[in-house]
């Protein structure tokens, strides 16, 4: 159920034969992921390019010892191979895939709470998490990424999870784990299970925040920083020029009935003593002052 990963966690695609899997399968195990399986049930005892096919979840694990799985499933079929996961006894299933409707989100997070209790679900619609130098699993580009820590990343955008961790490159700074929990809104994995993950890794001494519009997840992560932690957090929220009433992006960043601004998330953030910057660059230059200062 951990958020970590490393060079012995081992991976199955569900959906290596499709284009998207197979692209990022093959380059996450060129990025150094143990990538050992795939699974098509039409497309069993085949291989794409060594990596062996398997009918099921359950027969890649008896036959590779898988821990974690990837799904690059289409929409209407995401849940099913989820829960295909879960009873196959997967500890980490992370869900790429956009477009998986609200209902079937939110059943299949109370089915893994009440049945599956030992599988963590990171996203739908997220690209994933990596820890810089060791594994990759999802849709991240490993070269905008520095290993060796110290810093731990959240976010719930995709696009600025990369420019969080290509703005701390380019200040020289590593990062042990980054992790996009994806902006829909039920997500398997929220902040505050990250955040609380973070505060217990002895090798993040600090940890960067991404929030968006829409909901309440900012908030309630405010309230746990506040407190439960004991490391410095930077953060930055995306949509503070977002109109009322108009989704931005994900299905989960729209402002409704006057709540889930960026502004109130920010005083939030505020509030419970975390550095928040007004853009992406300014966040990353609070982390700079931040790790300066460990």
């Amino acid at each position: 159920m951990s958020i970590f990963i490393d060079e012995t966690t081992k991976v199955v695609y569900q959906g290596l034969t499709g284009s998207q899997g197979r692209y990022y399968g093959l380059l996450n195990k060129e990025y150094g992921t143990q990538v050992v399986a795939g699974t098509n049930p039409k497309k069993a005892g085949t291989d794409v390019e060594g990596i062996p096919i398997f009918a099921t979840v359950a027969e890649a694990k008896e036959a590779t010892g898988v821990t974690a799985s990837c799904i690059f499933i289409p929409a209407p079929g995401v849940a099913s191979a989820v829960l295909e996961a879960a009873e196959a006894g997967i500890e980490l299933v992370v869900a790429i895939t956009e477009g998986v409707p609200a209902h079937d989100e939110a059943k299949l997070f109370n089915t893994l709470r009440r049945d599956f209790p030992n599988t963590r679900l990171l996203g739908p619609n997220c690209p994933g998490l990596i820890s810089p130098g060791k594994a990759n699993i999802g849709i991240t580009a490993g070269h905008i990424a520095k290993e060796g820590g110290p810093v731990g990343i959240v976010s719930r955008s995709g696009t600025l999870t990369y420019q969080a961790l290509y703005e701390l490159k380019q200040k020289d700074i590593g990062v042990t784990t980054c992790v996009g929990i994806g902006g829909d809104p039920v997500p398997g994995t929220s902040f505050i299970d990250c955040l609380e993950a973070f505060e217990a890794d002895p090798d993040t001494k600090a940890v960067m925040m991404i929030g968006e519009i829409g909901g309440s997840a900012e908030e309630e992560a405010a309230e746990f920083i506040k407190n439960s932690m004991s490391k410095p957090v930077t953060a930055y929220v995306a949509g503070v020029t977002a109109p009322p009433g108009k989704k931005m992006g994900h299905a989960g960043a729209i402002v409704s009935g006057g709540k889930g601004t960026a502004a109130a998330k920010m005083e939030a953030l505020r509030d419970a003593g975390v550095l928040v910057g007004e853009n992406p660059t300014e966040a990353g230059d609070l982390m700079a002052k931040v790790v300066s200062s460990l």
